[in-house]
């Protein structure tokens, strides 16, 4: 491209909104605020290609892009009347990343950049405010020794400490001139003893190691961990924002803050936000003062906060979204730094879409396309039980909501290593910063002792559903010592505290929770989701209180139904214990005859739960070695209480042992080798839908004949299946279909169609007889496969389209060939995950089938493939 470097300026600009892939999300807003002509610092936008080139050049900037910045830095001077490195009159700029998708402090900044011995006095002269100039250049010092030659920034921040300690000031704010002359003396010699050279005198050098340190933030440990975590692919990197520099902090009437147009923790239609007087913008994000309340600013500065409230609706309406604001005011005068779609919630996002919809802000479709389907599950999480004791350690702010319990680390690299040891833990800081994205991600949830709402740890915590309470001046932490104290108890490292993120409340101990409560706006989204889906849900649900709970979040049927789960239960092991080791079918009979009430009684439960709509009822599928027991003293027992010898036992789990299980004697095989075990089963499912209908129940079962890979092993149980239903009479419908998981059967569809009612796609098997992976092995080799993108994503996680999803495909067309009304579903894990569920709707399967929880989850993803 010919052009690099892009300016704006109030009511001017060379870029848009539209153009975030070039500008960078940052970059193109300030240019669209510009063109509503909006109080802008003017500047101008280095593209995200000169990233890419950045790093083709082996870290250096193309030539060509220099002389564009020169030229571009001349309009800025020329706007401000001011010019870089001037001694009487200093242009001073920020240096800011900006990607096309925001990641919220994962790369860096310089403030104040152009200031030396020479500006400083310039400046102070210029403003009457030596302490203010001092202030300007402790914090370029720091930050620019910080970000751009790697000097490690608790250096300065103990140095700032030593000296308000020795001059008993209690905020930075208290130092005066004398005392921040000092912290600048001692910042210059950190930089010198970090660096081995003194801080840069020349303002343009400062200028160009700044957007160099920018580009290399792009590829900085914490950026890529962001990306890895919120799936962010297919970008070239990040712009670089140049701006001439406001400041909030020359008195009691400057000030500067971070808001949200509504509130991004509860979706709730209210102007949220913090700001501080005499203050410089990262005062706020990284928490070192804690802010007031947004509200404040009405009477500390009346004029200014009016102008903001209407710029806000302005820009709310304009982008018809939340939008996440900064802005300084500058003796009076607003500024508006920054906006950008607020990262929220999940209650958030649903309140908000379905609020804005109602507001005629958004459509039924754009509301849709606001909720993820994944951020459905933050929804369906327990939260403290209000009856269970506790006791309160202290009172936080509600960062991000959330009610979690764990044990105390003071480190990100703790929180991720005990976390990886199966720990829950909460993550205590002062303050977090963006190198902590690992350990965040790990914690269950986030306590910090300073910052705000709009602190780096709540705005990340909240854009990753953790639970978060900042700003909790009553707890002290001793990293060193390994403790967390407050008012009346000193915790320890290791130790249990819960986090309640609504109300921000810390508790001693574990806090019980209990089932969440969704409101009317989850239904809302739910209810708009269904207007415009194709695509059916059904549940996976082996017990009544399973389907009911499924069907209470809108289930539409049960997609599986395992019966092998019931055999497990205390009161019935015996008999299926006895049934194995039976040597006749005769003796196995009897023995099975022991378990045809128990299941009877458990599909009459289902039946009920579920009365009109579909119940799919998978036959016995494990290997019967699963159902007896391994240790030499549990065999011992069932010895002595069937009246076998142990010999007997131990004889019979070598014979059922196999070398592979996963392949071996399961599923439809069981059935053929007993065939009284399909008998059974079949005989419990058309006795309890018998009995159902007696009871006025619309009753819909489905049986389903697990693992096949050949039509004659479908057609030998379905041939005993359909001998008892003739038998029992039951006077409802039955439909047999199978399960679609041997890569065979797939491609041998068009046949079995012939004898199928429905196809249900056992996606969790079908992936591992396609790839050749153990299901239960591969974790310990998956997750370097996705790292080092020798696959996309884990196949057990989300479907693999290109082959597993052609299996698929291939047999839904052959099943259709030669049965038109066949119905095709899929009821493996990949029925909850939205990139799944999205391939299905455009395979045009019938209905996917997940478990309880995420079923709504499946009914939002089914919407959104289909108006995407």
């Amino acid at each position: 491209m010919d052009r690099h470097v892009y300016f704006f300026r109030q009511g001017e600009a060379d870029g848009d909104a539209s153009q975030k892939n070039l500008l960078g999300g940052k970059g193109a807003n300030l240019a669209e605020m510009c063109r509503l002509n909006l109080p802008v610092p003017p500047g101008f936008t280095i593209a995200t290609e000169v990233c890419q080139a950045f790093y083709d050049a082996g870290g250096e900037v193309p030539g060509n892009v220099v002389a564009e910045i020169d030229a571009h830095l001349s309009k800025v001077e020329s706007a401000m009347d001011r010019k870089l490195g001037d001694p009487s009159k200093p242009l001073l700029l920020s240096v800011r990343s900006g990607a096309a998708v925001s990641m919220p402090g994962m790369m860096d900044t310089v403030l104040n950049l152009g200031l030396n011995d020479e500006t400083l006095d310039g400046l102070a002269a210029q403003t009457g405010q030596r302490r203010f100039a001092l202030d300007a250049y402790r914090r370029l010092i720091q930050m620019f020794g910080d970000v751009v030659m790697g000097v490690d920034h608790h250096r300065f921040e103990s140095a700032l400490s030593a000296v308000k300690e020795k001059r008993h000031a209690l905020d930075d704010t208290d130092l005066d001139e004398e005392g921040m002359t000092e912290v600048v003396a001692q910042f210059r010699e950190i930089y010198r003893a970090g660096t081995g050279e003194d801080f840069p005198q020349d303002p343009r050098k400062q200028l160009s190691l700044a957007i160099r340190a920018v580009f290399k933030s792009w590829n900085a440990g914490r950026a890529i961990k962001y990306r890895e975590i919120e799936k962010i692919t297919g970008l070239i990197g990040t712009a670089v924002n140049v701006q001439a520099m406001v400041f909030g902090n020359l008195g009691d009437t400057s000030g500067t803050g971070v808001c949200f147009t509504r509130n991004p923790s509860t979706g709730e239609n209210v102007f949220y936000g913090e700001y501080l007087v005499n203050a410089q913008g990262e005062d706020v994000v990284a928490g070192i003062r804690t802010p007031e309340p947004i509200e404040r600013m009405e009477r500390d500065m009346p004029e200014c906060y009016r102008e903001l409230i209407e710029i806000k609706d302005r820009l709310e309406q304009h982008y018809t979204d939340v939008q996440d604001l900064e802005f300084t005011v500058q003796e009076g005068k607003l500024f508006m730094l920054q906006t950008r779609t607020g990262k929220r919630t999940a209650q958030a996002a649903v309140r908000l879409a379905v609020e804005m919809c109602d507001e005629g802000l958004i459509d039924e479709k754009e509301a849709l396309r606001r909720v993820e389907p994944k951020q459905l599950d933050r929804l369906l999480h327990p939260t403290f039980d209000p009856d269970a004791p506790r006791f309160k350690l202290a009172q936080g702010l509600p960062a991000s909501p959330g009610a979690v319990s764990g044990m105390i680390v003071f480190t990100a690299d703790d929180a991720e290593s005990w976390a990886t040891r199966g720990h829950p833990v909460i993550l205590v800081r002062r303050e977090t910063s963006p190198e902590d994205i690992g350990g965040m991600h790990a914690a269950q949830g986030i306590l910090t002792t300073l910052g705000g709402m709009t602190s780096h740890a709540a705005v990340v915590a909240r854009g990753m559903g953790k639970c978060c309470v900042a700003g909790c001046a009553e707890a002290r932490i001793d990293a060193a010592q390994g403790t967390l104290s407050f008012k009346s108890n000193e915790l320890n490292e290791g130790d249990w505290i819960s986090l309640d993120g609504a109300t921000g409340e810390v508790f001693l101990d574990q806090v019980p929770t209990r089932a969440p409560e969704v409101g009317g706006h989850f239904r809302r989204i739910l209810a708009i989701a269904d207007n415009h889906r194709k695509l059916g849900v059904r549940t996976n649900a082996d017990t009544p209180h399973d389907a009911q709970v499924a069907r209470d979040f809108g289930a539409e049927g049960i997609g599986l139904c395992r019966t092998e789960h019931m055999f497990f239960e205390e009161s019935r092991i015996l008999a299926v214990r006895e049934m194995i080791l039976a040597e006749t079918p005769e003796a196995r009979t009897t023995a099975l005859d022991k378990l045809l009430e128990p299941q009877r009684d458990d599909f009459l439960g289902i039946f009920r739960a579920m009365d009109g709509l579909p119940v799919t009822i998978r036959l016995l599928d494990p290997p019967l070695h699963e159902f007896l027991p391994h240790e030499k003293e549990a065999r011992e027992k069932l010895a002595k209480t069937l009246g076998v010898s142990l010999e007997t036992v131990e004889r019979r789990c070598k014979d059922l042992a196999e070398f592979n299980p996963m392949l071996g004697h399961r599923g439809c095989r069981l059935a053929i080798t007993y065939p009284e075990i399909v008998e059974m089963q079949g005989r419990a499912i058309v006795e309890a839908a018998k009995l159902a209908k007696e009871e006025g129940i619309d009753v819909r079962p489905e049986i389903m004949v697990p693992l096949i890979g050949t039509k004659a092993e479908l057609d030998f149980c379905a041939a005993r299946l359909r001998r008892i239903i003739d038998e029992v009479d039951a006077g409802v419908p039955f439909m047999i279909g199978t399960m679609i998981e041997v890569p065979r059967a797939a491609l041998r569809a068009g046949e079995i169609a012939h004898s199928a009612e429905f196809f249900s796609f056992g996606t969790n098997d079908l992936t591992q007889m396609t790839y050749g992976y153990s299901r239960d092995d591969s974790g310990r080799f998956l997750p370097e496969y996705v790292e080092k993108k020798i696959l996309p994503h884990d196949p057990f996680q989300t479907l693999d389209r290109n082959g597993v999803g052609r299996l698929i495909a291939m047999a839904c067309q052959e099943g259709r060939a030669t049965r038109p009304e066949i119905k095709l579903g899929i009821c493996g894990e990949h029925g909850g995950d939205p990139s799944s569920i999205e391939f299905c709707a455009q395979t045009g399967l019938d209905y996917v089938s997940c478990s309880p929880f995420r079923v709504p989850i499946a009914r939002l993803a089914a919407a959104r493939a289909a108006i995407d």
